[in-house]
């Protein structure tokens, strides 16, 4: 389907109005100057960016690829390549670097949104605004995600997202294994979708052996019964990679987790943002923040092991015909009615910061896979086992640093969590991340061995 048939241009510019406000409301509540809030620069921690860089990041991206490279205009601020090209600006320089303020930073994301709206909205005959447009939208929304998260790791309030907060009832029924009866599955993106990203391309057959697969993602009470078991100082339970992390680090419980200061011992607390909660008040939560080395640990403790990304897609897309919906299980086409600012309903699953957080494993049963399961998009990303790597027929998208430069060396998640925008997520989509890393909202679920 082209582009312009999925999404008009009224839609696109729309998109981009709302990604740029949601960059920008990502960072409201910081204050004017560097010197009123050192937290536009924070510490240096290698996963994280200082918020000032990751802030006028993303609007150098959009206005290079829309405005610069594709439209001929000139800068809007000068020499911006030498601070904030990601692929030439080393990660530990961007501390140390002179910054525009924070005030001239804010305009510049807000005219550089304002310019690519105008520009899709009235494209001077250059047909592929609509698509570098949508293209600059995900990367914004990666990067809000980002800034997210990067809240939770410096132990910052909340952002503001105004969640609309669905009541949710623990459904126990839900609990346990879902079969799949495997079989061809077309892995990857149709070449017909409107927009994927490079990773993506191009849907291709594999066989799919019969599989079971948790219907729920792995509860924070499932985690706490590993860790309590004694699963960190079990040597047997890690792969050597996993074994030489944990040891490195010295890990003995999840990020953001800490024995409970009232209570017997095993009991304990989790940090949302900058409050501390009970683990036992959110138990039926998705555990967040772990790592691939945890979720494998943590399966084999189970005796069970994380699905392929194949498996994953078939559980999400695929159903017993051999039907594969692209997008969503709940929407079968690529029509109009799959990409509104809310593509996903707050019925069907926690996704757009509706939520406000993680929530219970087993709610949102209005958007179950074609098997029965639950919450595969939405919540949080799912580690899956494999690698992340190219598909037959790869094809490098004009921004290659995208995917080429990682493949071999991260692992590959799927589905979205409760922040990630409905518009960015697909059945077909592939995060990917180094598998130490346990700042993302990242949880898995399992597979009988």
């Amino acid at each position: 389907m082209d582009l312009l048939q999925w999404a008009p241009p009224e839609r696109i510019a729309g998109w981009v109005d709302d990604a740029t406000s949601r960059v920008l409301g990502a960072v409201a509540d910081f204050g004017d100057t560097l010197d009123d809030d050192p937290r536009w620069i924070g510490p240096y921690l290698p996963i994280v960016n200082p918020p000032l860089w990751e802030l006028a990041h993303v609007a150098w991206f959009a206005e290079l690829m829309v405005c610069r490279e594709l439209h001929q205009l000139p800068d809007l601020i000068s020499d911006v390549d030498a601070l904030y090209d990601s692929a030439k600006v080393s990660h530990r320089s961007r501390w140390e670097l002179n910054f525009p303020s924070a005030a001239r930073s804010r305009d510049y994301v807000q005219r550089v949104g304002d310019a690519i709206s105008s520009l899709v909205l009235d494209d001077r005959g250059v047909d592929t605004t609509a698509h570098f447009a949508t293209y600059v939208v995900a990367h914004h929304d990666a990067h809000v995600e980002a800034l997210t998260y990067t809240r939770q790791t410096l132990g910052l309030p909340a952002p503001f997202l105004d969640p609309v907060a669905p009541a949710l009832t623990h459904d126990p029924s839900a609990i346990g294994d879902a079969p799949v009866d495997g079989g061809r599955l077309l892995l990857g993106a149709s070449i017909h979708q409107p927009f994927v990203q490079d990773n993506e391309k191009w849907a291709h057959p594999v066989e799919v052996a019969p599989f079971h697969m948790s219907r729920t993602a792995v509860s924070m009470s499932d985690f706490r019964e590993f860790t309590n078991d004694g699963g960190y100082a079990t040597d047997s339970l890690w792969t050597p990679g996993g074994l030489e992390w944990r040891n490195e680090t010295g890990a003995q419980h999840p990020a953001y987790w800490r024995q409970a200061t009232e209570g017997a011992e095993g009991h304990w607390e989790h940090r949302v943002f900058d409050r501390w909660h009970s683990v036992d008040q959110h138990a039926t939560n998705a555990v967040t923040y772990v790592s691939w080395h945890e979720a494998q640990a943590f399966c084999r403790w189970a005796g069970r092991r994380l699905p392929t990304e194949a498996e994953w897609e078939f559980a999400a897309t695929t159903d017993a015909a051999g039907h594969k919906r692209y997008q969503f299980p709940w929407e079968d086409t690529f029509g109009s009615a799959a990409v509104d600012h809310n593509p996903a309903p707050s019925s069907r699953a926690a996704l757009d910061g509706h939520t406000g957080g993680p929530v219970d494993v087993t709610g949102f049963a209005d958007g179950d896979g074609p098997w029965g399961h639950r919450q595969l998009f939405g919540n949080v990303w799912e580690w899956t086992s494999d690698t992340f790597g190219p598909y037959p027929n790869f094809e490098p998208d004009h921004y290659r640093e995208n995917s080429e430069p990682w493949f071999g060396t991260r692992k590959v998640l799927r589905g979205g969590s409760w922040t990630t925008r409905s518009r960015y997520v697909r059945g077909t989509f592939r995060n990917f991340f180094t598998p130490d890393r346990r700042d993302v909202i990242a949880g898995f679920r399992t597979c009988a061995r």
